[in-house]
């Protein structure tokens, strides 16, 4: 129906080709008020979409363009040419216009590539050729195409041929083939040019057309992102002027041919090149007879029959669509299969009442996540040492496809955060997240949606399959996003230690009780990694806490500011479902650059006009590995344990025995004890008092958030000089470790605790008698043996300075943190599942063979 559909307006339009900035254009740079190109011939007809103009048949195969003779009741031949002509003309005045901008376009680059060469060029060479790339051959076949076709229409008559012309314009479409493949790229590159140099933004805001010769007004402005799409535009428009061409072409014109199989190539040209234009093209239209677009799409986690399945989840503009990746058979292109898809007219996101049952989600241990990572790690340095090999290839891809196999496993396990999805008329769907920020995008633009008035839309099965397969072409994210689908060449984000303060916010309407959350990537997923304490009743914020957040190949820190929800009846039963209310959130890049310099760097986000204030700096993994023993032999942090213990006439340190004690106090059914990093502005005071021995360090104990006193515990450990079972022994308990008959790791084991130091034994066994009994609340505190030895264990264990990296710089960081954080582990839970030892048991057995270490 589309296409008589736009004959009917078409043939209303034949002067107005050349609409386009001159006559009676309301719209800026031929824009549309919404900023979406117009087409004015076609604007009124809801059905069209301007980049399907090829009419379509029922299967969707091109129909021929011809139309049946009988709705043509007798043209005359006299009236038909006389039409023709009318056509033409307007297309030539289009065309002229369509020269003009080209010509346009093309007067800057001469200027631009003079300076290219200077000391202050505007553009580099390579930027002006990416944006202007192919105008200028576009520009000359239009131009020979012109001054072709003028004089036949000013010498107009029966005899009078076009359609070679059209023919060969036609021909020449392999340049707008590649004019379209660079499009985006060219478009982005403006855009980042415009951003980077004011010069240039100048120029291409203000480009000067000239008009038609016999028109009045000398020129008009356009921007230089209008006229970039002209070429788009105008290969529809030549395609729509060939339709009208033929149907006012009596078949036995010798022009008849020539302007069918210039309209086959145009029509097949656009058939191949829709979808790239806009990856967000238009599929299939709803029942309102608009155009169905893709707002939105990417890989979710959805619980499905108890387990958990990765999606690949579209919301278009009037539904929400679940798919799965199809397995392609060899050769063939990849295929979306429909799991399900709502109305978004149906679709409400559930909250749990008392009385809904929350299905209940199989959560991985923390552990196995951790050892996930660190095998990931394993296999990364591998790849980096196989790539260097001279026969590596075959194992690197070989490597990488392990790789990709447990980074999926992890991206399908870590997530937490569930989003409920209901159908009115039906089933509630569950996904779960591993960051609330992209739980909120996804609420967000679903609602968005929402406010405008929708249908509810049944799709038959066809429907549904064409929308599914369209899927392919449209979707936005193509891969999953794990590091093993990047290439080598895309920055591999940073690890270590970020520091980060978050200073203030304002610009809150009315006051609340409000807090902050961190979120990082690492591993291709956000996480959330640090909460500040809620500040109560404020308008303006000030929680100026500082937290130290580990980088695993990050690139993006997130704000998330929330509002404290202390409604008893919307806490609900799910233990991690958040029920606060965003209030903002927004991220930011982390430059390695920017943040990599020792100085603090200051910052704001700004979110739906709140600004929140921060200040990072970020410690590189090598750094911060370090033991680095204190200059000062006063303190305990960073003093060696037996001076400590010798001054103090002690067995076990003051603070490991204070510590200790208030986290069993308070801190025993914390959830995360150990785990959750505490405010290092708490820690630094607290490792102050401990320095310096002041007199109210128990009232401060009693007074701190329990999260501080953990990880003051924690960083005690670390910045011993030596690690508490000490360097000498480091190689055998990675030996004893390793062996295999239980009877001769048990003996291994047990004498290297018997060789250790009367101190360091006394508070290592002290130590694990505390964490065996953090973990016997491992159901409310969810810290179990396993998640404490991973905690712990490589700073108990971790050597100052390895025999192997003394003098060598270390390859990567992550060579030498996965090298042996896993026998770490391993040694504390062995020391930790082990039934209790004693001090005094040990130094008296001699069962165990006394062998020289």
């Amino acid at each position: 129906c589309c296409y008589w559909h736009i004959h009917g307006l078409m043939s209303l339009s034949y002067f107005n080709y050349n609409t386009d900035g001159y006559e009676g254009d309301g719209a800026e740079d031929g824009k549309s008020q919404d900023g979406s190109e117009t087409l004015p011939y076609i604007d009124e007809s809801p059905t069209m979409s301007p980049q399907l103009c090829a009419p379509q048949g029922p299967d969707g195969e091109t129909v021929s363009p011809t139309p049946p003779e009988g709705l043509l009741p007798g043209v005359k031949t006299q009236k038909g040419l006389e039409m023709k002509k009318l056509v033409l003309s307007g297309f030539l005045a289009s065309e002229e216009i369509y020269i003009n901008q080209l010509e346009a376009l093309l007067l800057p680059i001469r200027p631009l590539k003079a300076t290219a060469t200077t000391s202050q060029p505007v553009l580099t060479i390579q930027q002006i050729e990416t944006i202007f790339y192919k105008i200028q051959d576009i520009f000359e076949i239009h131009k020979e195409f012109y001054d072709a076709l003028l004089p036949n229409i000013q010498q107009w008559d029966e005899k009078v041929t076009v359609g070679h012309l059209f023919q060969k314009l036609a021909s020449q479409l392999g340049v707008y083939k590649a004019f379209v493949d660079n499009y985006k790229v060219a478009l982005e590159t403006a855009e980042k040019c415009s951003q980077a140099n004011s010069q240039f933004q100048e120029i291409s805001e203000n480009i000067k057309v000239k008009g038609p010769k016999d028109s009045k007004d000398c020129t008009t402005t356009i921007s230089m992102e209008a006229l970039l799409y002209k070429p788009i535009d105008r290969v529809t428009r030549s395609t729509l002027v060939l339709h009208d061409l033929l149907k006012h072409t009596p078949k036995d014109h010798p022009d008849f041919p020539l302007l069918q199989d210039a309209l086959r190539i145009s029509q097949n040209f656009l058939s191949s090149i829709n979808e790239e234009i806009d990856p967000r093209r238009t599929a299939v239209t709803t029942p309102k007879g608009e155009a169905r677009q893709l707002v939105k799409d990417g890989f979710l986690v959805e619980v499905s029959e108890g387990s958990r399945k990765l999606r690949h989840v579209f919301l278009f503009t009037d539904l929400l669509l679940c798919a799965k990746m199809k397995k392609a058979a060899v050769g063939r292109h990849q295929q979306y299969e429909c799991k399900w898809y709502i109305p978004l007219a149906d679709l409400t996101f559930q909250t749990l009442d008392d009385s809904d049952s929350c299905p209940s989600i199989q959560v991985v241990p923390e552990h196995e996540l951790e050892e996930m990572k660190i095998k990931i790690s394993v296999l990364k340095s591998e790849m980096q040492k196989e790539k260097k090999a001279p026969k590596g290839q075959s194992r690197v891809e070989r490597l990488r496809k392990k790789m990709n196999e447990q980074e999926s496993w992890l991206l399908t396990h870590s997530p937490t955060i569930p989003f409920r999805i209901h159908n009115k008329h039906g089933k509630s769907y569950l996904f779960l997240l591993s960051s609330d920020y992209e739980r909120s995008e996804w609420r967000e633009s679903i609602q968005k949606l929402q406010k405008k008035d929708l249908q509810a839309c049944v799709l038959s099965s066809v429907e549904l399959q064409v929308l599914t397969s369209s899927c392919f072409k449209l979707r936005t994210v193509h891969n999953i996003p794990v590091t093993s689908n990047k290439d080598d060449e895309e920055t591999p984000g940073l690890y270590g230690f970020l520091h980060v303060i978050v200073h203030s916010a304002k610009g809150f309407k009315e006051s609340a009780n409000l807090y902050c959350t961190l979120e990082v990537d690492s591993y291709g997923y956000f996480v959330s990694k640090a909460k500040t304490r809620v500040f109560r009743d404020t308008t303006e914020p000030q929680w100026n806490e500082e937290f130290e957040i580990e980088l695993e190949g990050s690139q993006h820190l997130r704000i998330l500011c929330y509002e404290k929800c202390y409604d008893k009846s919307r806490l609900n039963k799910d233990d991690n479902e958040i029920v606060d209310k965003i209030m903002g959130k927004g991220q930011v890049q982390l430059d390695p650059q920017t943040v990599q310099s020792k100085n603090w760097h200051m910052d704001v986000i700004e979110m739906n006009g709140i600004k929140v204030e921060f200040s990072m700096k970020f410690t590189s993994r090598d750094l911060s590995l370090k033991r680095t023993p204190s200059k000062k032999q006063s303190g305990v942090f960073g003093v060696k344990i037996n001076v400590v213990t010798k001054r103090e006439r002690s067995k076990v340190p003051y603070i490991v025995r204070q510590c200790i004690e208030e986290v069993e106090k308070r801190g025993i059914d914390e959830v995360g004890i150990y785990r959750i990093s505490g405010v290092a502005t708490d820690i630094q005071a607290l490792k102050a008092a401990f320095d310096t021995n002041t007199k109210d360090i128990l009232v401060m104990l009693s007074d701190m958030d329990i999260n501080a006193i953990a990880g003051t515990l924690k960083l005690y450990f670390r910045e011993l000089p030596e690690p508490l079972l000490t360097d000498r022994l480091y190689p055998a308990f990675m030996e004893g470790i390793a062996l295999s008959d239980p009877a001769a790791k048990e003996n291994c084991m047990m004498h290297l605790l018997r060789s250790l130091p009367d101190p360091n034994l006394m508070t290592f066994l002290t130590l694990l008698e505390h964490l065996k009994r953090v973990a016997e609340k491992e159901p409310i505190n969810k810290m179990s043996l396993h998640n404490l030895a991973t905690v712990f264990g490589p700073t108990l264990l971790r050597p100052s300075e390895s025999e192997n990296t003394k003098g060598q710089h270390i390859t990567s960081a992550s060579d030498i943190w996965s090298h042996d954080v896993m026998a770490q582990v391993q040694v504390l839970l062995y020391y930790l599942q082990h039934p209790p030892i004693s001090f005094a048991e040990l130094k008296r057995n001699t069962l165990y063979f006394s062998t020289d270490v």
